[in-house]
């Protein structure tokens, strides 16, 4: 290969480098896998485990909330890859609020669910932005991103957008936005769910 071809392919190599750290610029890993550092485990402790890098829920009606600097949260992006076994429910909860038990009361449910019997299938916000057909398979990672901007929420799964819902100004009660953290769903013990590699962005 001609001298002038190396060059080529050397510049064309870094600049895609250069690309792929700007892509993960501004990404802040908040679980590392191996310990719930930063993180609190509510009511029925013993739906959790870690395992291979990932938060596994199986058992009794459990959340594990975000409990570490980076919170609350307002306008962000969250990353979390996702897996599921056959007939899994789960959910991931954004502006929420750490309670000792019971299904958070606060802010909005991203749907974990491909194959359970409840028809809000995964990437929706559950009672809120009903997703009937769900758009990653069990038994697969898939990435579920979330961005909050505003009064803005969208939902990617593996980048397709299957959710994009802007709040209405006057909405009352406690599922809305505001700030908080997030959580990860234990929903019941005939569903398994994986959670890996999560991470935030702040857009402040």
């Amino acid at each position: 290969m001609r001298k002038t071809s190396l060059i080529a392919w050397s510049l064309v190599l870094s600049l895609y480098g250069a690309s792929l750290a700007n892509a993960d610029e501004g990404w802040i890993t908040i679980f590392d896998g191996k310990s719930y550092e930063g993180w609190k485990v509510n009511e029925n402790q013993d739906s959790w485990k870690i395992e291979d890098g990932a938060f596994v829920a199986n058992g009794d009606r459990s959340h594990v909330f975000y409990m570490g600097k980076h919170q609350p949260m307002k306008n962000f992006e969250l990353k979390v890859d996702v897996m599921t076994k056959p007939g899994s429910n789960g959910g991931i909860f954004i502006h929420t609020k750490y309670q000792d038990d019971g299904w958070p009361a606060w802010g909005y449910e991203s749907q974990v669910n491909n194959t359970q019997g409840d028809p809000q299938k995964t990437g929706g916000l559950y009672n809120t932005v009903k997703v009937l057909k769900a758009p990653a398979k069990d038994n697969q990672w898939w990435t579920q991103h979330i961005t909050v901007k505003g009064n803005h929420v969208v939902v990617k799964i593996d980048d397709k957008v299957v959710v994009d819902y802007k709040e209405p100004d006057d909405i009352e009660g406690t599922v809305r936005l505001s700030e908080g953290t997030i959580a990860l769903q234990a929903h019941d013990p005939g569903s398994t769910v994986y959670f890996r590699n999560i991470r935030i962005k702040p857009l402040d």
